[in-house]
């Protein structure tokens, strides 16, 4: 389970610039995050987002201090996430950073100084403006004629651990990504997992037309349908919702892992919501 802090308008951030917010807010928030993981048996990745090197570096040494999870370093281009990286690495953070993203864009600027940094691990980000069926994430995944292999790209940075991430755009291409989530494990067996509360954040008929219910429910349910195709994380969207998305999928997580004891696939821990939640 990943959430979101510090994204674009979150309320606790009084500088976008500079990184400054409201410090007791967000540990709140990080405890919060924490007490669901451990009440259903859910493990968390903390996505900090920040839009500038000064903002977010303030962000990731104020989680990183707050909490033991990993976290994903999540800025707007290589420019602001690299010296982020950089400087995770000199302080002794990096086996925690997943830098977020190597995607189609992917320069060997980028990929040269991952690897001068000793990056272990990163989201591979499988968007493809060419083509947004599955087949086209399978074909940034893989590369073709005059593209870079994602997969190749991670490779030559040193990238040891990935993410794939099947890239949702809007409510309906929620279906696409998980579509690409099996089908890139079958083929792969690379954990796979996308993000369906960016489309629902942006559902502005859910949050205003359909009830005051409407907005959790689907978020929630987005997630449970991506888990369902075999998700092996999902990216929850604002960390403020932990306490409406944590139950549904720590229940989904119960169900298929019941259902899965059937073929002689069983918890390797007793600490996953099938033990926890009951």
């Amino acid at each position: 389970m990943i959430g979101s802090i510090f994204y674009d308008r979150h309320r606790i951030v009084t500088n976008v610039t500079k990184g400054e917010f409201d410090e007791p807010k967000a540990e709140t928030l990080l405890k919060k995050q924490e007490e669901m993981s451990d009440k259903t048996g859910n493990p968390v990745i903390i996505d900090i987002v920040g839009s500038t090197v000064e903002a977010l570096d303030r962000y990731v040494d104020f989680v990183s201090a707050k909490t033991e999870s990993p976290f994903l370093v999540d800025g707007p281009s290589a420019a602001v996430r690299i010296p982020v990286m950089r400087h995770l690495a000199e302080t002794g953070l990096l086996k925690r950073a997943i830098y977020n993203s190597i995607d189609y864009a992917v320069k060997p600027g980028e990929i040269a100084s991952l690897k001068e940094i000793g990056a272990e691990s990163s989201v591979l980000m499988t968007y493809n403006p060419k083509n947004v069926w599955v087949e086209g994430r399978i074909e940034i995944l893989k590369g073709y004629a005059g593209q870079k292999s994602l997969l190749e790209a991670a490779n030559e940075a040193g990238i040891r651990n990935v993410l794939v991430d099947t890239a949702v755009l809007d409510v309906p291409s929620i279906g696409l990504s998980a579509r690409a989530i099996y089908v890139i494990k079958s083929e792969y067996g690379l954990p796979v997992g996308c993000g369906p509360s960016n489309a629902i954040t942006t559902w502005k008929k859910a949050k205003k037309e359909m009830g005051p219910y409407a907005y959790s429910t689907c978020l929630a349910g987005s997630c449970l349908i991506t888990q369902s195709l075999g998700a092996n994380f999902v990216l929850y969207g604002p960390i403020e919702h932990a306490e409406a998305v944590f139950p549904a999928c720590a229940m989904a997580d119960a169900i298929i892992a019941y259902n899965a004891r059937r073929f002689g696939i069983r918890p390797e821990t007793r600490h996953h919501p099938l033990f926890k939640i009951f």
